[in-house]
């Protein structure tokens, strides 16, 4: 007796946890829609390719700073004599 009612909670759970799982992507989907045509209504949709492109190229120079920097900080500490 028991264990039928174990199963029939358990059920009931996994349906209520199913409807909420449910809509929750349903209002995820609605707000994510409802964002995605907002963002191509409006005159400047997005990041410019050139916009793009300059924040690449800053990365790249930045990488290429820290590379030089370290390389340096490396032969320094290399060039210490502990002896």
């Amino acid at each position: 007796m028991f264990a039928d009612l174990g199963f029939v909670i358990a059920d009931e759970f996994v349906i209520e946890r199913s409807l909420a799982m449910s809509a929750l992507f349903s209002y995820l989907t609605a707000e994510l829609r409802h964002r995605w045509k907002q963002v191509r209504d409006t005159g400047d949709g997005g990041y410019s390719t050139e916009a793009v492109l300059v924040t690449a190229l800053l990365v790249v120079l930045a990488i290429a700073v820290i590379a030089i920097i370290a390389a340096k900080v490396a032969g320094k500490a290399n060039s210490i004599n502990l002896g």
